[in-house]
């Protein structure tokens, strides 16, 4: 063979094997500005397609559109060129969610995801892992947000030059939303997750907060909220390997943690568990493990890049070696949670930290002092440049504030098509009943109902206290019936019981019932108020103690016959009453209304 057929030959192998025809092919938009630079959603996207175009081991999909019309991209990565989730699941391969820029501003897990695929399809690092394991890359989640771009969108933080911004354009943060699921980015997401049910979850994000010598610290919900046999994996076996790998790679790392002070480590660390509406807390109630990367913004972007793609190849040898293991810890979890009502086990739905039981912990800083400001009286701190070890109380230790009990089911009314079509985007499994149907059931009565001053995620949040009420429902067709005998038993008490604290009750969803509807006339219920006096002897008792309970109505006198009026079968019985039921009567029976 000449040297000009085989030259030709040469190329049409690698053009086959879907080998680079120049040296820096596959190199990556960041990587091509020396990390100065992220790409922008046109360029990572077609450096996705072009990837999936060229290699038979990466796949490009979208998995949903944003509000303003942007796909919303997924990449499949596996050698076997299983692309969906029944056949990646039929091949036994374990999966793992790699997330990137679910805040824009932060895009070192878009960069490093695709230095990563990259370096799979295109240079065969990796591939011994990836016999048994399948990655989803999403590169942008907030696609919208991504394009808010521009060079003032993270005031703390060192680089890239531009960057996305934070919220969707709908000015919502996709990172409280996992449980209310009010962006349709998350609505998406969240069929996407339960499709395909991912064994291992990384999040990517950047912090703020004191300067310290770390470049990555991280998270992983492994104390309470979590199947008890996973969060002793979590806590005994991966944490440990996970940072010894990471600090044998130069990347030495800690706890993601806030101070009792903020910005003053002196203070004391304190390391809280994740409620369900963040990413890492969520995966928890579906007992799966969710790893959140928090790369530190002052550190500059190369460094915070390299230490997120060295925390994901951990995430993939973690999977390769122990995603056997995982699987059958995962299926006695599911077991578990699926047979928690049967078994009166409770279940926490609220969590805090002690701050009364800390561990004494070295915590490598930076030197700083603090003074107080001429400019505003407060307390400034200074940070210098000199590493300083210091050694500080740690407080990470959970506190259950809430537990329920599971009934047999929640009924939810039909008229609550919002909240019915939200369960079934969390994967939950979800009947109707097909004729009407009066049940006893056990609820709640709210009591000193408040509201938050300000909206939160443009949601008026309420504060209340519960308390256990029987009540006889009559429950119109087409009303949901969802069993707790499913593997997301957890999941569910965290959304539909009152008290847990991201419920839908808690994100405002009910908050109509809050309201009284329907009134008296002072005139009438002067008449009628002495007329109730009269024929209960208790009444006026009771009026005084809410009388001296509230001191402020002293003059208030629609308030005062209000209160009789609240006393008769005139009053609306379903005010300040939760809606959905609590079934805790004999399963069988209520199965057999649904056939």
């Amino acid at each position: 063979m000449n040297l000009e057929k085989f030259t030709l030959f040469t190329a049409l192998l690698l053009m086959v094997a879907g080998g680079p025809a120049t040296a820096d092919e596959w190199t990556t938009p960041c990587e091509k500005t020396a990390f100065r630079e992220t790409p922008r959603y046109d360029a990572t996207i077609d450096f996705c397609k072009r990837m999936a175009a060229a290699s038979p081991l990466v796949h490009y999909t979208t998995f949903g559109k944003s509000p303003q019309g942007r796909d919303l991209p997924l990449m499949v990565l596996d050698v076997n060129g299983n692309f969906d989730p029944a056949s990646v699941r039929k091949s036994g391969n374990t999966v793992l969610l790699i997330q990137a820029c679910i805040h824009p501003g932060e895009p070192e897990g878009k960069d490093a995801g695709l230095m990563l695929l990259r370096d799979i399809a295109f240079r065969e690092k990796h591939r011994l892992e990836l016999q048994n394991v399948t990655i989803l890359f999403i590169p942008i989640f907030n696609v919208d947000g991504h394009e808010r771009f521009g060079p003032y969108n993270r005031i703390n933080q060192n680089g890239p030059s531009q960057m996305g911004w934070r919220t969707t354009m709908q000015n919502l943060n996709l990172n409280r939303d996992f449980m209310k699921a009010d962006a349709p980015e998350m609505q998406a997401w969240l069929k996407l997750y339960s499709s395909w049910l991912p064994d291992f979850f990384i999040d990517t994000h950047t912090t703020d907060g004191a300067d310290y010598e770390y470049v990555l610290t991280y998270a992983l919900e492994d104390r309470g909220n979590i199947d008890p046999a996973l969060g002793e994996w979590l806590a005994r076996k991966f944490t440990p390997a996970m940072e010894k790998k990471m600090e044998e790679a130069g990347f030495p790392v800690f706890p993601y943690v806030s101070f009792r002070q903020w910005h003053n480590p002196r203070s004391g660390l304190v390391s809280r568990p994740a409620p369900p509406m963040l990413s890492q807390g969520y995966a928890a109630v579906h007992n799966r493990p969710g790893l959140l990367v928090e790369t530190h913004m002052l550190k500059p972007y190369k460094p915070r890049v390299e230490s997120t793609l060295e925390i994901l190849r951990i995430g993939i040898q973690t999977l390769h070696t122990e995603g056997e293991e995982l699987r059958r810890m995962f299926a006695q979890a599911d077991l578990s949670a699926a047979t928690a009502a049967s078994r009166g086990q409770k279940i926490a739905v609220r969590f805090d930290v002690s701050l009364t039981d800390s561990l004494m912990v070295d915590f490598k800083g930076i030197e700083y002092h603090s003074e107080k400001s001429d400019l505003t009286g407060g307390e400034w701190f200074i940070y210098g440049h000199n590493p300083q070890l210091f050694t500080l109380p740690m407080f990470n230790k959970p506190v259950v504030t809430q537990w329920v009990e599971l009934p047999q089911a929640y009924i939810i009314p039909v008229e609550f098509s919002e909240v019915i079509d939200r369960l079934k985007l969390h994967g939950i499994e979800v009947q109707y009943l097909p004729s009407e149907a009066t049940l006893d059931v056990a609820t709640y009565r709210f009591t000193n109902v408040s509201f938050r001053r300000t909206s939160n995620e443009g949601r008026q949040m309420p504060s209340y206290q519960t308390e256990p009420v029987k009540r006889t429902f009559v429950f119109a067709p087409g009303s949901a019936v969802v069993f707790t005998n499913q593997r997301s038993s957890r999941l569910i008490a965290h959304l539909l019981e009152p008290d847990a604290q991201d419920s839908f009750m808690s994100w405002g969803f009910f908050n109509a019932f809050f309201e009284q509807k329907e009134y008296s006339e002072t005139y009438v219920m002067e008449k009628m108020a002495r007329k109730m006096l009269r024929a209960d002897t208790t009444l006026n008792q009771r009026f005084n103690k809410f009388m001296d309970e509230n001191p402020t109505l002293r003059d208030n006198q629609w308030e005062q016959l209000n209160w009789f009026y609240r006393q008769t079968p005139y009053y609306d019985q379903r005010h300040n009453i939760y809606p959905v039921g609590r079934f805790e009567g004999d399963a069988a029976l209520l199965r057999k209304l649904l056939q």
